[in-house]
């Protein structure tokens, strides 16, 4: 396309998994070996030099026109995220060409190219001048970048002390107020408030009708269907679907949960300071017995096993669970401080979540589980779990609920006078 100004062609990204030994133990272990068994030790180098091939991506290819705006969805794993880094050169393809015509500006998490001992007004002009800006230009948009963020109390603070709310509010003012030709977003709105989520699609909007392009990563479908123009689904590393963003909706739903078998613990698209990890999940039911499913009006414990880094302890501890459609809308969230409870975390453990009366339909809920403390995002997972709700009476009445009224179901009465 003549007016493409992002054209990908067979991009790949190769990752090899060894299982050589490093570090002073390996040193040794060799050392040890090469006395005592010469002839085996050869031959198990051999065997541990060995390496295992992971594509990330694998032959993609498309382009992007100029205004529009590409929703890229996928599953957790699929390679949303490695192909917006390749984008954003962040990191080098193995296979495949990018070409691209205007200025790329990348929000792809949480600070990204902020300098943590520099504060917000600092920041501000570097993020400009590493993404080819003069400094009149920075100036002229700046108080624009200040009161979208809503940070001017803190303009002259460190940016290490800025909460991760913060934090996105200003990396995305910058991003958006540079007047890039190309803006890549993953999913970093996920942390704001609902109040800045609405602020920033809607800059995003504006962003597009100004005849500039949106590449959009998200979980939330609502959001790709308001926004974009087109979507692109991505499933086990590869461009398998290309259309309207209805139809690729459509096509992402239909698509298959992916490898359950991948436990809490060994999830690597998650983001935070990493003093606390969550390790896993289960559901258990009014019995207190780990269940597949829940009825719909049950009461059901969320069981959320966690580790906090070795002499560390998070004082007032905010914890949070929140439950989206399949769509990605959000229905309902579990905060701990917002229900008073003020936690303090230390060693390995467990939380427990108790949902009186699941006020939930019929379906499949996924959620998202994360941490706070001291205002310092720790942990934060995406998709952490599925909450598989099957049909029960929720009303007391004999009756089940309708379909046709929503996905949450709140207790009611009604009278006449």
């Amino acid at each position: 396309m003549s007016d493409s100004v992002i054209t990908v062609e067979n991009l790949g990204k190769r990752y090899l998994l060894g299982r050589q030994r490093t570090g002073e133990d390996g040193l040794r272990h060799a050392v040890d070996e090469i006395m005592r068994h010469p002839l085996r030790w050869m031959r198990n180098r051999r065997e541990r030099g060995a390496t295992q091939e992971f594509w990330a991506l694998r032959d993609v290819s498309f382009s992007v026109a100029r205004g529009e705006a590409v929703g890229i969805v996928g599953r957790n794993g699929a390679g949303k995220s490695t192909l917006l880094k390749m984008l954003s050169r962040i990191t080098e393809p193995t296979t495949g060409s990018i070409r691209y015509r205007g200025r790329v500006a990348s929000l792809l998490e949480v600070g990204t190219g902020f300098h943590p001992e520099l504060t917000g007004r600092e920041n501000i002009f570097l993020n400009g001048a590493i993404l080819g800006m003069r400094r009149a230009e920075i100036e002229r948009r700046f108080d624009e970048i200040v009161a979208f963020s809503e940070v001017e109390k803190f303009l002259d603070t460190p940016v290490k002390r800025y909460s991760s709310g913060m934090y996105v509010r200003l990396a995305f003012g910058v991003a958006a107020h540079i007047e890039p030709e190309i803006l890549l977003v993953d999913e970093v709105l996920a942390v704001g408030d609902a109040s800045f989520q609405k602020k920033c699609l809607g800059k995003m909007g504006n962003v597009v009708r100004e005849g500039r392009t949106v590449l959009f990563v998200s979980h939330n479908m609502a959001a790709v269907s308001s926004l974009c123009t087109r979507g692109v689904l991505i499933d086990g590393g590869r461009l398998v679907w290309s259309g309207s963003p209805q139809s690729t909706i459509e096509r992402y739903l239909a698509t298959s949960p992916g490898d359950r078998s991948i436990s809490l613990r060994d999830r690597t698209d998650r983001r935070g300071a990493g003093r606390i990890r969550f390790t896993e999940v289960t559901i258990a039911n009014a019995r207190r017995e780990t269940v597949d499913s829940v009825t719909s009006g049950q009461d059901v414990t969320i069981a959320v096993d966690f580790e906090v880094q070795a002499g560390e302890t998070l004082r007032a501890a905010a914890v949070q669970i929140k439950f989206t459609s399949a769509m990605g809308q959000g229905l309902f969230a579990c905060l701990s401080s917002a229900s008073g409870d003020l936690l303090e975390l230390t060693g390995s453990g467990r939380l427990l979540c108790r949902i009186p009366r699941l006020p939930l339909l019929q379906g499949s809920y996924p959620f998202t589980v994360w941490c706070t403390a001291g205002g310092t995002l720790e942990d934060y997972v995406a998709d952490a779990g599925t909450l598989n709700v099957a049909e029960g009476d929720y009303f007391g009445t004999g009756k089940l609920p309708p379909k046709t009224i929503g996905d949450v179901l709140v207790a009611h009465a009604w009278s006449v006078e």
